[in-house]
């Protein structure tokens, strides 16, 4: 059985959520960056077969979501003075920045097979130690407070860092890196600055994570122990986990919903670099715009995500986000396959921007609310089964959204191979009817598994008022059990709580 934490904020210090959101940023650098760029950097820059990269990373998605729940189910029954996540996540960073920098640094002289095998390793290695930090981090949100709508807090805080980092790297990217050049007009067609921005992005992360894990230690006291007499990690107890977590049905309806999201994700990613650089036909200089885009998307949701899951509760934030992502990413792809819209469209830019924003404002939605609903259904395994599980529900989230993404991934390579999209293609010269299909994949059909996601999204039963009850039931079993009892708020404890917009 986990023990409760011996006593708990309602309402946590701003600069707890501040170092908890931050891990987040630095976690969506390094993996957006392979999701973003990889298959472009090995397709169009180093003359790698599309679908040939897009199954090495769809490999190292599955072999990393494989190894998600025992990390979490491990954490979840990890014992020390640091606690059940702080180890994990200090022991994490250094890795993870040294398979970065490989991927993107490849040796001189490989052919095309052995530049797939080494994107292949490298990207399964990072995979691979970033889940050793990603899968304790997200548990660790979880367990920061009790309070059904402090939890979306707390999650939307990760949903704006994880905007900020994938912006920021972006942004970062495209100005400094990649800018257009007379020999490279589109500047992440140039071999050249790969490896410095390998190296700086590297030694951001490693900085960021450990500033996330060091800044939240103080609240290791705070969080749900393990109890004395818990049996440690094995095989047999992992399995327990898993099938426990899988009895839960609004858990299972709520994976399913993530698995179609992450395959319209995984698509969709694959693509959008293609989509904005030959059928719009943007520069590097243009696409670092789009930043605006997102930032009006993350920040709104950041603002309103708890507001709406105290007005409407999270199944119809999470049921309208899921329908709103699909419609608005596929709207101007639509206007531009029936001829509303083109690259010669006046202010084009301005008009996919704010397109961005209302896409990237509905998926922050979706994806806070998501985050929200496992803390709440972690109390409803420990009324259940007695013992708390973010890591392991959290964890088996993550192997369906990964095995999905790979899906989209292989899916977006062999779309590249489908509608004969050229290697090394020259922006301007591409066939229009390629360029036709590229926007009808990217468009249209990816769109499809986002409104099937909201029809699972649906079926999760949740509320405010089953929250409360479960909750309650909690405390009284504690109380039966000589376990502590739900506290009530620690004042100032261990810092003072700070209004923040969010809040």
């Amino acid at each position: 059985m986990t023990h409760a934490a011996p006593a708990g904020a309602e309402r946590l210090p701003l600069k707890t959520k501040l170092a908890f959101g931050i891990g987040s940023a630095a976690e969506v650098i390094a993996l957006y960056a392979v999701s973003s760029f990889a298959l472009l950097y090995y397709n169009q820059v180093l003359g790698v077969p599309a679908h040939w990269i897009g199954m090495a990373i769809s490999v190292s998605l599955v072999l990393d979501g494989l190894t998600e729940p025992v990390v979490g189910a491990w954490s979840d029954r990890t014992k020390s003075r640091l606690g059940r996540r702080h180890p994990w996540m200090y022991a994490a960073p250094v890795p993870i920045a040294l398979t970065f920098y490989a991927i993107f640094n490849p040796p001189q002289g490989l052919d095309p097979l052995a530049l797939t095998l080494w994107c292949g390793v490298f990207v399964s290695l990072l995979r691979q130690v970033m889940t050793f930090f990603h899968t304790p981090h997200l548990a660790l949100g979880a367990e920061l407070s009790p309070n059904y709508l402090e939890r979306s807090k707390v999650m939307a805080y990760n949903s704006f860092f994880t905007w900020a980092g994938g912006s920021a790297m972006t942004w970062i990217a495209l100005s400094y890196f990649f800018p257009s050049t007379p020999q490279y007009p589109r500047g992440l067609l140039n071999p050249e600055p790969w490896p410095t921005f390998a190296l700086t992005m590297a030694l951001t992360i490693v900085a960021v994570l450990f500033a996330s894990a060091w800044f939240t230690r103080d609240r290791i006291p705070f969080l749900p122990q393990p109890a004395a007499d818990a049996k440690s990690f094995s095989p047999a107890e992992f399995f327990a986990d898993v099938w426990k977590a899988l009895r839960n049905r609004n858990y299972v309806w709520l994976l399913i919903g993530y698995f179609f999201l992450s395959m319209m994700i995984g698509l969709k990613e694959g693509l959008r670099l293609y989509t904005a650089t030959f059928y719009w036909g943007l520069s590097s200089e243009e696409l670092r715009w789009f930043v605006i885009g997102s930032f009006v998307g993350y920040a709104t949701a950041f603002l309103f995500a708890a507001r709406m899951h105290g007005r409407f509760d999270k199944r119809a934030t999470l049921v309208w986000g899921a329908i709103a992502y699909s419609l608005t990413t596929a709207a101007p792809l639509v206007a531009g396959v029936t001829g509303v819209l083109s690259s010669e469209t006046p202010n084009l830019l301005v008009i996919l921007i704010a397109w961005s924003a209302l896409s990237y404002g509905s998926l922050s939605v979706l994806q806070i609310g998501a985050m929200s609903a496992l803390a709440d259904i972690a109390d409803e395994n420990e009324l259940r089964f007695g013992v708390r599980q973010e890591g392991i529900l959290y964890s088996t989230r993550a192997l369906a959204a990964k095995i999905d993404q790979a899906i989209g991934s292989v899916l977006a390579g062999f779309v590249l191979l489908m509608i004969a999209f050229p290697q090394k293609a020259t922006p301007g010269a591409v066939a229009e009817g390629v360029l036709f299909n590229l926007a009808v994949w990217d468009g249209v059909v990816a769109a499809i598994p986002g409104l099937i996601a909201a029809l699972c999204y649906a079926r999760y039963a949740i509320n405010r008022q089953t929250f409360e009850e479960t909750r309650a039931a909690l405390v009284a079993r504690r109380a039966r059990t000589g376990d502590a009892a739900e506290p009530p708020p620690v004042k100032d404890a261990p810092g003072v709580a700070a209004a923040t917009p969010a809040e």
